[in-house]
């Protein structure tokens, strides 16, 4: 008798997918994966040889105040006459680190808890998914703002507070991927075979569920990125005179008159959304074909 692919193991399964008519193209040959490749390499390397592209110390009061951008200075400076440009390729090393950390702790906090309450279920589903509930019942900036302000203005309570409010998320997506894979007929024939719950979770199980977590961490990035410089352009993330992006936007804003303060934080804030965000399509793409095809999503 034939097999079909969802009787396959987990190794057979992912060769038969990839088979399958509609599936995406390798992410080499789709444009926007390339662009967002390109820029996050461009701003990993910013924040790897910093010291060596600054062209001065990002705190140093060295030059007149508020001079336009100019061969001199690229992107100006401002009200304090610090090169803008030195503190936007500083801020990478403060802005994009803490970024996947706040997503590296979400993930594995919300996974855990989430495949536990997918494989178990009941009453610890039952508590895993009301803790959820709970959070979301709240906006997450809003609820960001209040645990961070209780905790105190800071960039390392800035990520304790976004860390509360990012895990549910992966919590609930990881749970129902654990439900419907635990259900198979190979995991089942694992767990008769005399494989522990332990063993069958993380063998069989969690190979089905790592590709979408990671489009959803790689996605989730750029989020991260908007939220950190979101509280710290309320002034509940980043401190002066910390060269972070949100709070140099939060600067400029006083001094609007001096366009170049602003504006230049803010397309570093941008082009690095914009590339976790193309990343992560180009990789849901390649996890789940349905959705190059122009298939129903799930």
């Amino acid at each position: 008798m034939t097999s079909t692919p969802a009787q396959l193991p987990v190794r057979y399964r992912f060769r038969v997918r990839r088979r399958r008519p509609g599936a995406a193209r390798p992410i080499w040959r789709q444009p926007l994966a390339i662009i967002g490749m390109l820029i996050a390499a461009v701003w990993i390397v910013v924040a790897i040889f910093a010291p060596l592209i600054a062209p001065s110390d990002p705190l140093a009061q060295n030059f007149p105040p508020f001079l336009h951008p100019s061969g001199a200075h690229l992107f100006g400076t401002d009200e304090l006459g610090r090169d803008i440009f030195s503190r936007v390729v500083y801020g990478t090393r403060l802005t994009l680190p803490l970024a996947l950390l706040l997503v590296s702790l979400s993930m594995l906090i919300g996974g855990l808890l989430g495949m536990v309450a997918g494989y178990f279920r009941s009453w610890v589903d039952g508590t895993v998914m009301r803790l959820t509930d709970l959070v979301f019942a709240f906006p997450a900036i809003i609820l960001a703002m209040v645990v961070t302000a209780s905790l105190g203005p800071s960039i390392r309570n800035a990520v304790l507070a976004l860390v509360v409010v990012s895990w549910p998320t992966y919590a609930r997506v990881v749970r129902g991927l654990v439900m419907s894979t635990g259900d198979t007929e190979f995991v089942q024939a694992s767990r008769l075979l005399g494989s522990s719950a332990r063993q069958a979770l993380f063998r069989d199980v969690l190979p089905n569920v790592i590709g979408p977590v990671i489009v959803l961490a790689t996605l989730d990035l750029s989020n991260a990125i908007l939220l950190l410089s979101g509280l710290s352009f309320l002034g509940l993330g980043a401190q002066p005179p910390s060269p972070e992006w949100g709070a140099m936007v939060a600067t400029g804003t006083d001094y609007f008159q001096n366009w170049w303060m602003s504006t230049f934080p803010g397309l570093a804030i941008f082009t690095a959304v914009l590339a976790f965000n193309f990343l992560g399509d180009s990789l849901r793409d390649i996890f789940d074909p349905r959705s190059a095809a122009g298939g129903p999503r799930g």
